[in-house]
């Protein structure tokens, strides 16, 4: 009951989120949103449970990995046209994309982040005592957020600096791998993962599983190579001499 209620909480987020898209014509604030359903979540599942000082520790990572993502997508966001991507799905889905969103957009990024948030659920819940695997999935979870951190800094930095128009960031953590920031997220939840290793409970590994398909092959990597191999010229390069996703510190 408890992780169903979750899922109304979610909804009932989406619904507003929703509601926010038809004032202002544009559903691009989903993506600071994404970070925030698992927030919520975190918050509902310590607060309803028996806390204790795993659940402390699970819910302080989600809050500074949740509330820092959404701080940095509404940021890079602010002001701006409706992202590619959504105006894409919204010329597939003309007419009434106004209402179709409701469910294409905010519903079933309500859903996808409820299953991923199935992997907190289990890890606030656990009552068992720590072991060495917790201390190590603290550990992946919290290099993962300062890895996709720096990541993304680095990043905002070179496009804030109206000489690097038109240019390719291949300094810092982005010459180790074309997306770093990827890498410090799926990161930040086999991390979680490895902290519900204790619980015997199996279809835990759904989702990182999951995470790491939309990170890889849905919204996050291959969307963003095929707009990068357009807007680029030398992106052929960069493929060919750098990672995709697991940093190569010995080759670059």
């Amino acid at each position: 009951m408890i992780f169903l209620n979750a899922l109304f909480l979610n909804l009932l987020f989406a619904y507003f989120g929703w509601l926010l898209s038809l004032k202002k014509h544009n559903v691009t604030h989903v993506d600071s949103m994404w970070s925030l359903f698992f927030v919520l979540n975190a918050v509902y599942f310590y607060n309803v449970m028996a806390p204790s000082f795993r659940s402390c520790l699970i819910m302080l990572l989600v809050l500074v990995w949740g509330i820092r993502l959404a701080a940095y997508l509404t940021y890079r966001n602010w002001d701006k046209p409706e992202d590619a991507r959504y105006l894409k799905i919204r010329k597939n889905n003309e007419p009434n994309f106004r209402y179709k969103s409701a469910y294409i957009i905010f519903g079933l990024q309500s859903v996808l982040a409820w299953t991923v948030g199935s992997i907190l659920f289990i890890a606030i819940g656990n009552n068992h005592p720590l072991i060495w695997l917790d201390v190590l999935g603290f550990l992946v979870t919290l290099f993962g957020i300062v890895y996709e951190s720096i990541a993304d800094y680095q990043l905002m930095q070179f496009k804030s600096d109206i000489k690097n128009r038109g240019k390719l960031l291949q300094l810092g953590l982005w010459k180790f791998s074309r997306h770093p920031n990827y890498f410090g997220e799926i990161l930040v939840w086999w991390g979680f993962f490895i902290t519900t290793l204790g619980t015997g409970i199996h279809f835990n590994l759904i989702a990182p599983l999951l995470m790491t398909f939309l990170i890889l092959k849905f919204s996050g990597v291959t969307l963003l190579e095929a707009n990068l191999m357009k807007q680029f010229d030398g992106y052929n390069t960069y493929q060919k001499k750098v990672s995709t996703l697991i940093p190569r510190f010995w080759k670059t």
